[in-house]
């Protein structure tokens, strides 16, 4: 089959791998029938993600048509068009029992960290789905049926960005009245101004660099924005604006915000996991007892984080990676009901054989690029 792999820093591929096969009585395998690029992919490609070998097939956003299925797989059949969560998670762990599926006991044979489709060794060393087919593991928890009247692309975020985007939402504790700013305008950040709407909040505020994203944020969601680069110091001039800062910032950003001289040095290092930027811009902007949730994806130790600016200030700080599949089906509702509609951010459908393509665009911000789907 063709897939999307990993050949080196900043180096994807698509390539002719073996066909996945099935390994336990609880697998199923999906012939994919749309795909999608996530900007966690790019911590990978950036090399930030320990244990990445060249060859790995990349992607967790990934949905299709069960074309076989184990004998022990009750929840789903063969001929079944499903939705798989980046998560990979056994069901029966005291942290899946909790609804914690992100930090599944079991799922990982290589490490405490919970494991995910498509992301290095490190956690779990399971292929991803930007391919043709996918081998997915303890079936009977994961992959959700897809009703007949939706589309793949009204579905297909349910996979990561639209449950990460939520639960961003919900960690923050995002109330009716609220100001909230958002700190990215990629994709997840765009769907947290939407879900934060959807909460109630009186301000919202979105904060990136990229103005094509901005003007994405403020046509479709609404929102006030912030080009980070006409600011000298960001946070205090949202802390300024807001009088006194907003009650929940949510960053979208993670370890691939935009660095100093010394942090790249320290990354390169490996002395820090990427930039700090954006934590930073939060500890200034949020108000004195409010809530910071970091959504974006982090990477090892770093130096001078601000905690004595979030302790001398009453700071509640969330973070994590998405429990998905305890959002599922809430949000498949809301689908359903016309009530939520995350398909504006997609810029570029494309076929899976320009995954090479697809990448360089994404990455460099090319072309208007904010979301891509791949189609096998």
């Amino acid at each position: 089959m063709k897939a999307c792999v990993y050949e080196g820093m900043k180096n994807v591929q698509v390539a002719n791998v073996k066909d996945p096969v099935m390994m336990k009585p609880d697998d199923i395998i999906v012939k994919v029938t749309s795909t999608a690029i996530c900007g966690s992919d790019l911590h990978l490609v950036h090399g930030r993600v320990p244990n990445m070998p060249k060859g790995f097939i990349l992607g967790h956003e990934t949905m299709g048509i069960v074309i076989e299925a184990g004998p022990e797989v009750t929840k789903v059949k063969k001929g079944d068009r499903v939705i798989v969560p980046f998560p990979i998670s056994c069901g029966h762990c005291w942290y899946c029992e909790h609804d914690l599926w992100s930090q599944c006991d079991n799922s990982n044979p290589h490490g405490e960290v919970g494991a995910i489709f498509g992301y290095s060794d490190t956690y779990g060393g399971y292929d991803g789905g930007q391919a043709e087919y996918l081998r997915v593991p303890y079936a009977n928890v994961g992959p959700t049926v897809v009703p007949e009247e939706l589309t793949d692309e009204q579905v297909l975020f349910l996979t990561d960005i639209l449950p990460t985007s939520y639960w961003g939402t919900d960690i923050g504790n995002v109330k009716p009245g609220d100001t909230v700013a958002v700190l990215g305008c990629g994709p997840v950040g765009l769907l947290t101004q939407k879900w934060a709407a959807y909460k109630g909040a009186n301000r919202i505020i979105a904060v990136d660099y990229v103005d094509y994203r901005l003007d994405h944020a403020k046509k479709y969601n609404g929102v006030e924005v912030v080009n980070f680069r006409d600011h000298n110091d960001t946070g205090e001039y949202i802390k300024d604006t807001t009088n006194g800062g907003a009650d929940v910032v949510i960053d979208c950003v993670g370890l691939d915000g935009v660095m100093t001289a010394f942090e790249k040095l320290e990354t390169m290092l490996k002395l820090q996991g990427g930039s700090k930027s954006a934590i930073e811009i939060a500890s200034r902007s949020v108000r004195k007892g409010g809530t910071v949730a970091l959504v974006g994806v982090y990477g090892t130790r770093y130096n001078l984080f601000p905690l004595g600016d979030f302790f001398a200030r009453n700071i509640t700080l969330k973070m994590g990676q998405c429990p998905a599949h305890a959002y599922v089906e809430p949000i498949m509702k809301l689908i359903k009901e016309g009530q939520f509609d995350a398909t504006d951010i997609i810029t570029h459908r494309l076929p899976l054989e320009k995954g090479s393509y697809a990448y360089g665009i994404f990455d460099e911000k090319k072309d208007g690029c904010i979301k891509v789907v791949l189609k096998p």
